[in-house]
């Protein structure tokens, strides 16, 4: 079979799975609501929805024996999801109607800017980058260099912390809500979509690979994982549209903190060499850089917390200047062809 098949398959594959993760999502933002959880900090809990599929190929990618690919999907979504819903939040809230709980967003509208909770900042952002520092520390330094079983545990010990603090943090009045049947029905045929979704996901990812001539650390990195954030794009223009700003624009640090720490288990418990110490650095160097743009952002975006049209055009700039550098530099493709760096 042609390897150019497996594009529709790989696309249909990551959908599937996303549809699952939007299933077992609903039942955990009725969880949130019920334990009085605010919407910025719902996002570190809702984020084990969200980031399902990432577990899910990370943990067909290491019982297939293909780690090189969930470390490209785990890395490189960790790069070009922040730039990609700020984006995707600015511009799906550009006209003037929100609704009721936005009486001054035809100001924000006026001032270019995209308003985001406070909240946000020490709930999420500043945690976030905690454990994007952390992961690095346990995989980069050269007696450490990789991932290991204590590295695994050592993150899903960090994600314990990082709910607990969003929790206690974010929490409020809980309100009552009612279960259906047909939720816990969803619910359980979310999960059997993301556990087929994300195994077709990688086997289409290997046999694109291997058709392209590309590594599999590569095809994760740059085919995988973006078509991987296409549904959450997606996602967060239908919660921005609807008003929801807030939770449109922190829900991908709470998905993106659980696909560091929860879907970097199954990768650690199989042991993961970092044999190219220049790529997965430079590509570390990025994901911490999106996650302090992104803190400073909210901090400083303007009169009030959020991003200011010249800050979204940063961080989207990212998106360009990432991929320049992994290719020019981290992977040195000039040098391929005898061009010299010097």
């Amino acid at each position: 079979m042609s390897w150019w098949v497996w594009i529709p398959a790989l696309i249909a594959a990551l959908w599937a799975a996303h549809w699952g993760a939007g299933r077992l999502g609903a039942p955990l933002k009725k969880l949130r609501r019920q334990w009085g959880v605010s919407a910025s900090a719902g996002g570190a809990f809702i984020g084990l929805a969200a980031a399902s599929p990432e577990i899910g190929i990370n943990a067909t990618s290491a019982f297939r024996g293909v780690t090189d690919i969930g470390l490209g999907v785990m890395l490189g979504a960790n790069v070009i999801a922040i730039p990609f819903m700020v984006i995707t939040g600015y511009v799906a809230t550009r006209k003037t109607d929100l609704g009721e709980d936005h009486r001054n967003h035809e100001a924000h509208v006026e001032d270019r800017q995209l308003k985001v909770d406070e909240q946000a900042l020490w709930v999420l952002a500043l945690p976030y980058i905690g454990i994007v520092a952390l992961a690095a520390m346990l995989t980069l330094p050269p007696r450490w260099r990789g991932l290991d079983p204590v590295d695994g545990w050592i993150m899903l010990g960090a994600y314990a912390v990082f709910l607990l603090q969003a929790v206690i943090r974010g929490r409020g009045q809980g309100e009552a809500v009612e279960w259906s049947k047909k939720e816990i029905l969803l619910a359980l045929g979310g999960v059997t979509a993301i556990a087929a979704g994300t195994y077709f996901a990688v086997r289409a990812t290997e046999e694109i690979t291997s058709g392209i001539g590309l590594s599999a650390l590569i095809g994760g990195l740059f085919i995988t994982a973006p078509v991987a954030a296409m549904p959450e794009v997606f996602a967060t223009w239908s919660v921005a549209r609807g008003g929801q700003v807030t939770s449109a624009l922190t829900s991908v640090l709470g998905d993106h903190a659980v696909t560091m720490t929860v879907a970097f288990l199954p990768l650690a418990l199989v042991t993961v060499p970092v044999e190219d110490f220049r790529l997965v650095g430079t590509i570390w160097a990025f994901a911490a850089l999106v996650a302090v743009l992104y803190a400073v952002f909210v901090r400083w975006g303007g009169a009030e917390p959020g991003f200011q049209r010249w800050q979204v055009a940063i961080l989207g700039s990212v998106l360009v200047v990432y991929p320049c550098v992994v290719v020019f530099w981290a992977l040195d493709v000039l040098g391929w062809f005898g061009v010299s760096r010097g």
